[in-house]
């Protein structure tokens, strides 16, 4: 383990993770120091994918190297788009539609559904493989494909297929059963170019969604939200290129936000935005963590142990199920009992059976623990559960399931004393750019360990 006493400053290349690595972490150290937000996962995919709508260039700056935006731009290349990169700041142009079947990608994620409504546009036509994600619950595209249908699209659908024809989409009146983020972008990225006017009633309003929206705005797109939950989309002939910057990840500020809470540490995360992280910042002050907003970021330190608190889950603006889990392993270090409503996904406490096993005292219960009963309820889904602190964590040996779970037994880690073993590294190089390197800037001890089978 002598790797892990190396200073961060003696390496100057960059450490990547895959599937067959290991991560060794020497945990028990306040974490202090700085770090720079990469631009927002979920977002840029997004933008990318909205790129196909044009036949003109679209540049697109602050785009973050992760498994998710390499695995969009096979999608994009596969369908025609030529892909000039400059750093992070990449150029997209979709002159013609050479292929609208997309065949099975390399890596999973839920992208390709996305692309159905940009190409029908520029095709008549599109076939997408049907993929999924993180383990986070069933994330069904029936809202999709149903809203599709809506605009005009035939659909069929396989088991692992999605097939749709349209010989001209036409504006609709969609009301979405609960704010889906993917939904509520799949309907934006096919009604800019459908005939007449769209209402999207229901809509999702998170940051990434309005990233999405103004990005289009740039490119000719007249769209509207005259309502908290209303998007109003009239259609237009064609849309122009662009230049536009990704925004930030949130998801990544209230990461290294709990890195510095759980270790007992002082970050400062530079390009935090507060109108972002306002139901975050909300938690943070109730459990009685600080923090101090600067002119390029936000400072997040204090002193344990924190306060129990009781949080519940909800669409934007209120507090992010991405949030959750890292959340949770700060409470481990509050004094006294707090609990956790999961109300957007119906299976996503699974991680913590492995921070219960390095010494946190956890209890799960498909009943509702929030304000009142939820979409779940008597549904038999653990989506409740109850944290008693503080405990002292010891080092294990964790395999990472998904992105914000793996970030969640990451924290853990660096958090409890000794050493611990983390694998399923894939998910956290899928979400998070060159992020042992930035762990180690603010004093991380760890090693990516090569397997070789």
């Amino acid at each position: 383990m002598a790797a892990l006493h190396h200073h961060p400053s003696q390496s100057t290349t960059v450490i990547t993770m895959s599937a067959n690595d290991m991560l060794e972490v020497e945990g028990g150290r306040p974490l202090v120091g700085e770090v720079r937000l990469a631009g927002a996962k979920n977002a840029a995919t997004k933008l990318m994918v909205a790129s196909l709508l044009t036949a003109e260039p679209v540049t697109i700056d602050n785009i973050p190297d992760l498994g998710d935006t390499s695995v969009t731009a096979e999608l994009l290349a596969h369908v025609g788009t030529t892909i000039n990169r400059l750093g992070q700041q990449w150029t997209l142009t979709t002159a013609d539609v050479r292929q609208a079947q997309v065949p099975p990608l390399s890596r999973r994620n839920r992208i390709p559904i996305l692309a159905l409504g940009p190409l029908l546009h520029r095709a008549g036509e599109a076939e997408v493989p049907l993929l999924g994600g993180d383990r986070i619950g069933a994330r069904p595209v029936n809202w999709h494909l149903a809203a599709l249908q809506l605009l005009g699209a035939d659909i069929e659908v396989t088991p692992d297929r999605v097939r749709a024809r349209a010989q001209r989409l036409r504006g609709a009146s969609i009301t979405l059963p609960y704010p889906s983020v993917g939904a509520t972008e799949n309907i934006i990225l096919t009604a800019v170019l459908a005939t007449g006017r769209t209402v999207i009633r229901g809509a999702a309003v998170e940051p990434e969604v309005a990233d999405l929206v103004q990005m289009l705005r740039g490119m000719g797109a007249r769209i509207d939200c005259p309502d908290s939950r209303e998007v109003v989309i009239d259609g237009v002939g064609t849309l122009h290129g662009t230049n536009y910057r990704v925004m930030p990840d949130r998801n990544e500020a209230v990461s290294f936000s709990c890195l510095a809470y759980a270790t007992g540490g002082d970050i400062t995360v530079r390009e935090a935005r507060p109108k972002d992280l306002a139901a975050w910042l909300a938690a943070v002050r109730r459990f009685g963590g600080q923090y101090e907003i600067g002119a390029g970021g936000i400072r997040f330190f204090g002193r344990r142990p924190w306060r129990g608190i009781k949080v519940e889950t909800e669409p934007h603006p209120g507090f992010m199920t991405d949030w959750q889990q890292p959340l949770a392993v700060v409470l481990t270090q509050a004094a006294g009992p707090s609990t956790i409503h999961e109300t957007v996904y119906e299976d996503r406490f699974g991680y913590l059976q492995s921070v219960a096993a390095m010494g946190a005292e956890v209890a799960t219960s498909s009943d509702c623990w929030g304000r009142q009963p939820c979409r779940w309820v008597n549904r038999g889904f653990i989506h409740s559960c109850r944290l008693h602190g503080p405990r002292r964590l010891h080092g294990g040996v964790l395999t990472m399931p998904d992105i914000r779970a793996g970030m969640a037994h990451l924290i853990a880690a660096l958090a409890a004393e000794g050493q611990s073993e983390l694998t399923g590294l894939e998910h956290l190089a899928r979400g998070y750019q060159a992020l042992p390197d930035r762990l180690r800037s603010v004093g991380a001890r760890l090693a990516v360990i090569r397997r070789v089978y």
